[in-house]
């Protein structure tokens, strides 16, 4: 290394004897370079600030004057010798006084960080005002000039500055981590030309400060920086010294920079836990494991019972044959429930034949009933805003956005574009002034012009607002942060890449010839854009171009919002181009929500039409804030038909299904059609009247419940129809009874399990309607009202129906045109039927053979445990593309956003009333600059910051209170007052020259204000306009980041971070958790502090949180609500089985197994697990009940003498009626919506439904009878009766069923009563006694 050094030295000597040494011939301390100014640079065409140059003046430094002394001990208090010592300088008061503005403009965003403003002041101080000028400086050109007295003159236009190396990079080492609070970023961006902070070096930065074309620097000042250990020669003694380290403070009564702004400073920082992995056993998946083990138990035991059942049957064989032990007699809880189910067959079978008798007259007052509830519809509201559906108004997220709209206003609505341009082939570009430079294909001039033209249309364009009755512009409804009362269209935010030439196509199309060094060449739009990207802060470029890479409405476009798709920070290769437009977002109920709407509506057809004209050449991709809801109303309204074709697809099944034919000729007369459609029109009638009573009681609707609701009640409605036509079609007339007490006999059979199944599913939906989620609620709300609505109609309604049915079918009258008919009795014999004889004879001895039976319950416990692991896989959430139809141009968007975006949405850090910001300890645990509290508010976010893996954030919090500490310091133009003059004590904007603002700082010193102080400076602070001379003005970035009441207390504020780039809801969720966790840290470390209001936190928000709140609780909530259901369902049973436990904890448990394979097969079929999934699961239950109540009942009442043959007679004669009832009348409408455009209709009503129904179906045909054959109650036998009477009666039973060949009921005796009274009822039915019926 010393090798090299000397190298270099050499080198560096041979430069300066090249040099034009004349200028500066004497290199000596005490000896100044140059000296007072020579007037403007004429090489400066546009300045930011005075570009007046120095003299020549290679001359002993001039003793300082009182004045320049006074002002030497403020703006370079390092120059300034003791009283007792002369103080000398090389620099007049007009260059001191210039000097201190040039010092105020970078202390605006430096003095945050007390070491490095200091350093950056002591290099131009040193390079202006030291007496030891001359050592360090050689002045390598000059021009002539003239004063006004015609004095020739030399002014100084370029000269060289040598420093130490080591010096240099102390001092750019204390700098380079500075923040810029209101950006995120870091304060070098502003201050390192092109390369930014990412390339930025000690060399490149003091390169920027001497660049002559930087709109700040007078005049060209090459630096020089010379090794460590070497001497350039010629006398010159580079300037060294020691710098002040960032985590040094510069005296006692200061503080070192902050942990924000100074790695050196920071504490460590231990890094958060990250996501914990899946559950591991060993290297092994735990929940597998798990779940492999407990069907090991399960099958263990349940082997290990049948293999003790079996042996104890070999050890009875034996012996000898036993007589047939007596069944024990019913207990008291067993006669209760008999005589329970008596009492209700009794009151059906009279309600029956009474409504039998009189039909038309009941179905007049049903109809009149149901069509007044239904006349509710008129006041139904649908809801379809999201944040109404799926949160709850008492939420923390609801009430959190209330808080924030309450004090901030609406979060604004964005609409965007994004561009590319596939295949479309990238270039180089050699820039004269910044290096070869990759541009992609879409980076071109053409694509830039089209851009700037759609903008330009959008600009222009105006859309009517039908009821304001009125045109709309831009203007009307942008959000335009620096002139937010009175917006022009300039004034709008709006972000691209064509607002780094400000939207204006003469300046994108501007060339000027350029001269580096030695070469010479053109610069265009590709030298002023890689200027941009890299410093999105500057007023003014470093070539002759010289444009501003700010943006039309006044403020910076950063790259990282304007681009996408670039690799590392090379924004000019960025595969897409995005544009933004931030509109305002007005309530609901504000007048101006229409204007916002309408114009967005314009903007989707502008962009529209974009679209389609570049097609060939670009991919647009683009939204509006408005896209997602409309596009899923549009499918909705679109999918109609599809729904209205599942829907009739049903009703033709169940007409058809419901006849019973005897022969070709009959089939007019025994066709079931208008029965069929009166059943319909009554499950209908029960879906409307429950809507329109809901409405009259003031409840909205929403499209889910629409879709949901008569699905589940028709399913419902269709079975208990099934059960009910068949059974009567299959029961035969007795002697002397008439056709109504019949009707009435039929209806007390099978009335009580449509109860059971109508109650449990009623009760289950109303504690389903405990949910928090309005959706699930309301939904939850409608299903039980429907069914209730559909089991009294039917109880009434469709009874009536039969009844007419009957008197037309006996009269042989021709189904649909009853007025004609065939003139002949009834049909001779049962009708021919196809699915009962197939579960008779092949499909129950098959199941319920014994080497079958341990098979299917082995399966099936599989299948549960399988279905659990899967169930713990199942992915929880909705991303937005399932919301939309698969043909929506938001899925060409939502592909693009996921692929080219760079950050996330901005989240703001909220604070509440009640903690004191005006005190010194207040704004210490907020901010993060020098004297802030390590655990500050903006501290604790940018530690987080450090681990976007765990904390979802990608840049820290803006920080309103910083930049208004910086704001106040007395070193800047930026706080200060009038002192004379009609504005005494009034603000002084930094802009204004007024003489009364000389001296008028707010503050005298850089300290904390008081807390009168801070209340009289910050409304000032909050409206002032940043500027050149003052940046850090509050207009724009915080005016709206404080709420404040009529007093100055100040209500909330708002601390804006920006999220990493979101995917998947599982990661929207994560990002909320993650942010709550943050805030209650912050929470926590905020009350601590002395003053603050018990009752205060900080809460994080975004637009996103209120819809993805729900995911944090989904699950849990699910379970509960899944809970809740099935208790009823579990109670009713056990109620009105008797309190037969054993068949109410099968019906339970094979409901729950129900719900686990359900949940299961939804992982392995994509069908997330959300509050939509959630409603169907609560459907799930109620079509369980269905699937599994009946078969429960029919095995509970049973009479045969063993678990099996009960098992294989519920089976036989309730499983044909579940199958065509429910399954049959499901399947057909469900298969349907697979051809449905929206997504959403696929997934959760096509893929969900589809799977509850064969899930369901397979546990009540295939698991429930074989468990019940193992453990289903014992047969019952009523008082009075003996085991051989019971036994010999239902074989009767059987053998009768058995003649009649093909009919249904296989005198089930579940649906027939065993008591004493029965013939007695009848006969009081009949007004004829008659001898009670024995055994």
């Amino acid at each position: 290394m010393p090798g090299s050094a000397a190298l270099a030295g050499a080198v560096l000597g041979a430069f300066l004897a090249l040099a034009a040494a004349t200028f500066t011939p004497i290199h000596r301390a005490g000896y100044c370079a140059f000296y007072g100014e020579c007037g403007r640079n004429p090489e400066v065409n546009i300045s930011l600030v005075s570009s007046k140059v120095p003299c020549l003046s290679n001359t002993p430094a001039r003793e300082a004057t009182a004045p320049v002394l006074a002002l030497l001990r403020t703006v370079c208090p390092e120059l300034a010798r003791g009283s007792a010592e002369t103080t000398r300088v090389c620099c007049s008061l007009a260059q001191l006084s210039a000097l201190q503005l040039s010092v105020a403009l970078s202390g605006t965003v430096l003095s945050r960080c007390p070491a490095c403003a200091r350093n950056f002041a002591n290099l131009y101080c040193n390079n202006i005002c030291s007496p030891d000028q001359s050592l360090f400086t050689n002045v390598t050109r000059v021009i002539n000039r003239t004063t006004a007295q015609g004095t020739p003159q030399l002014a100084v236009v370029e000269y060289q500055c040598f420093y130490r190396q080591y010096f240099a990079d102390d001092s750019f080492a204390s700098c380079r981590g500075v923040r810029l609070p209101a950006t995120g970023g870091y304060a070098i961006d502003t201050m390192c030309g092109r390369y930014g902070a990412r390339l930025c070096t000690t060399q490149r930065w003091l390169d920027f400060q001497g660049d002559k074309n930087n709109g700040l620097a007078p005049l060209q000042i090459d630096f020089q920086l010379v090794p460590n250990g070497t001497q350039p020669g010629d006398a010159i003694v580079p300037l060294g010294g020691t710098a002040w380290r960032c985590n040094q403070a510069l005296s006692a009564q200061e503080q070192p920079c902050s942990c924000q702004d100074c790695a050196e400073s920071c504490p460590p920082v231990i890094a958060p836990p990250a996501p914990q992995p899946h559950f591991l056993l060993g290297n092994a998946n735990g929940a597998l494991v798990l779940c492999g083990l407990l069907f090991g138990h399960l099958a263990l035991v349940f082997v290990v019972a049948l293999l003790r059942q079996c042996w104890r049957a070999k050890k009875k064989k034996k012996g000898t044959a036993p007589q047939p032990a007596p069944a024990p007699a019913a207990g008291c809880s067993a006669r209760l429930g008999d005589a329970s189910h008596r009492v209700l067959a009794r009151a059906f079978r009279r309600w029956g034949t009474l409504v039998a008798g009189h039909p038309v007259t009941v179905l007049a007052v049903v109809a009149v009933l149901a069509g007044g509830l239904s006349a509710g519809l008129v006041t139904l509201r649908l809801t379809t805003d999201p944040v109404e559906l799926w949160s709850a108004p008492g939420s923390r997220a609801r009430q959190e956005k209330a808080f924030y709209d309450r004090h901030f206003g609406p979060f604004f609505r964005t609409n965007q574009v994004i561009v590319t341009a596939p295949g479309r082939p990238g270039s180089g570009y050699e820039s004269v002034v910044l290096g070869a430079k990759n541009f992609s294909g879409v980076l071109s001039e053409e694509v830039l012009r089209a851009l700037l033209e759609l903008q330009e249309r959008l600009a222009a364009t105006t859309a009517w607002a039908p009821v304001a009755g009125r045109e709309v512009t831009l203007s009307d409804v942008c959000y335009a942060p620096l002139n937010p009362t009175q917006p022009g269209l300039a004034d709008c935010c709006v972000n691209s890449v064509t607002q780094y030439f400000q939207n204006n196509g003469t300046r994108l199309a501007m060339t000027a010839t350029q001269t580096d060094g030695k070469k010479t060449g053109t610069v265009d739009w590709h030298d002023h854009l890689i200027y941009c990207v890299n410093s999105p802060l500057s007023f003014k470029d470093i070539t002759a171009l010289e444009l501003s890479c700010m943006a039309e409405y006044g403020g910076p476009v950063f790259p990282y919002i304007a681009f996408g798709g670039y690799p590392g920070s090379e924004y000019t290769e960025a595969e897409a181009l995005i544009v933004t437009y931030s509109l305002n977002n007005f309530p609901r109920d504000d007048p101006r929500h229409e204007w916002v709407l309408s114009w967005e509506r314009r903007f989707l057809e502008v962009v529209g039409d974009f679209q389609r004209a570049h097609g060939p050449n670009l991919s647009v991709a683009f939204m509006a804030e408005r896209s997602l809801e409309d596009e899923i109303n549009r499918t909705t309204g679109e999918d109609i038909p599809v729904f209205a074709i599942s829907y009739l697809v049903v009703f033709a099944y169940i007409a058809l299904a419901l006849g019973e034919y005897t022969a070709w000729r009959r089939v007019l007369v025994e066709s079931k059609v208008t029965l069929a459609l009166g059943g319909i029109a009554v499950v209908l009638g029960a879906v409307f009247a429950s809507m329109g009573f809901l409405a009259l009681l003031g409840l909205p609707s929403s499209l889910v419940i629409l879709e949901v609701v008569p699905f589940l009640v028709l399913a419902v409605g269709a079975d208990n129809i099934f059960i009910f036509v068949q059974e009567y079609q299959q029961s035969q007339r007795e002697p002397g009874e008439t056709r109504e007490q019949h009707i009435g006999r039929v209806l007390g059979r099978v009335a009580p399990s449509m109860l059971l199944c109508s109650l449990s599913e009623v009760i289950c939906f109303f504690l389903g309607a405990l949910s928090s989620m309005p959706a699930v609620r309301t939904f939850a709300l409608t299903a039980a009202v429907a069914i209730a609505f559909d089991f009294l109609l039917q109880m009434s309604g469709f009874v009536a129906l039969l009844a007419l049915d009957a008197r037309r079918q006996e009269a042989a009258r021709f189904d649909l045109c009853c007025c004609c008919g065939m003139g002949k009795g009834g049909p001779a014999g049962p009708g021919a039927r196809l699915l009962r004889p197939l579960l008779h004879r092949y499909y129950t001895p098959l199941l319920l053979h014994r080497l079958a039976r341990p098979v299917v319950v082995l399966l099936f416990l599989f299948f549960a445990c399988a279905g659990l692991y899967f169930t713990l896989q199942v992915p929880v959430g909705l991303d937005q593309e399932l919301a939309m139809p698969k043909d929506s141009y938001m899925l060409e968007y939502f592909a693009a956003l996921n692929q080219y975006l760079a950050v996330g949405v901005p989240t703001y850090f909220v604070t509440t009333g009640g903690y004191n910001f005006s005190s010194p300890a207040g704004i210490n645990s907020i901010c993060s600059s020098a004297g802030c509290a390590t655990d500050s508010l903006t501290h604790t976010i940018q530690y987080a910051t450090r681990f976007p893996n765990v904390s979802y954030l990608a840049i820290p919090a803006t920080s309103w209170v910083d930049d208004f500490v910086d704001w106040l310091n007395p070193t800047s133009r930026c706080c200060r007052i009038h002192r004379f003059g009609n504005l005494t004590g009034e603000f002084c904007p930094s802009t204004s020259n007024d003489p009364s603002c000389l001296g008028g700082q707010c503050l005298n010193a850089t300290r904390r204000p008081t807390v009168e102080e801070f209340e009289r400076f910050l409304p000032w602070f909050l409206h002032d306009h940043p500027t050149l001379q003052c940046a850090k003005g509050g207009l724009g970035a915080y005016d709206t980041a404080v709420s404040m009441d009529a007093n100055g207390t100040i209500l909330a504020s708002r601390f804006m971070a920006y999220q990493s780039p979101l995917h998947t809801s599982q990661e929207y969720t994560a990002a909320l958790r993650a942010a709550r966790d943050l805030a209650e840290e912050i929470t926590t470390t905020l009350r601590r502090v002395p003053g603050t209001h018990p009752d205060f936190r900080v809460f994080p928000h975004t637009v996103t949180y209120v819809y993805y709140e729900q995911y944090l609780t989904v699950v849990a909530e699910g379970v509960i609500t899944l809970a809740l259901c099935l208790v009823p369902t579990f109670v009713v049973s056990f109620l009105l089985l008797g309190m037969d436990l054993r068949s109410s904890v099968a019906t339970l448990l094979t409901i729950a197994m129900i719900l686990l394979d359900t949940v299961g097969a939804m992982t392995l079929w994509d069908v997330p697990y959300n509050a939509v999934a959630l409603i169907n699961l609560v459907a799930a239950v109620g079509i369980s009940v269905e699937f599994v109540s009946h078969i429960t009942c029919a095995f509970a009442h049973s009479t045969k003498p063993n678990r099996v043959e009960r098992a294989a007679e519920a089976t036989v004669n309730m499983g044909s009626k579940v199958v065509a009832g429910v399954a049959m009348t499901n399947l057909p409408g469900i298969v349907v919506l697979a051809f449905a455009k929206a997504q959403l209709i696929q997934i959760f009503f096509f893929r969900l439904n589809f799977i509850i129904t064969l899930v369901g179906l397979a546990h009540g045909l295939i698991f429930l009878p074989v468990l019940l054959s193992y453990i289903g109650p014992s047969p019952r036998v009523p008082a009075g009766d003996t085991v051989g009477d019971t036994v010999g009666d239902t074989a009767g039973d059987t053998v009768a069923g058995a003649e009649q060949g093909v009919g249904l009921a296989l005198g089930n005796p579940c649906f027939e009563d065993k008591d004493k009274d029965e013939d007695k009822d009848k006969a009081e039915d009949k007004d004829e006694a008659t001898a009670p019926r024995q055994g």
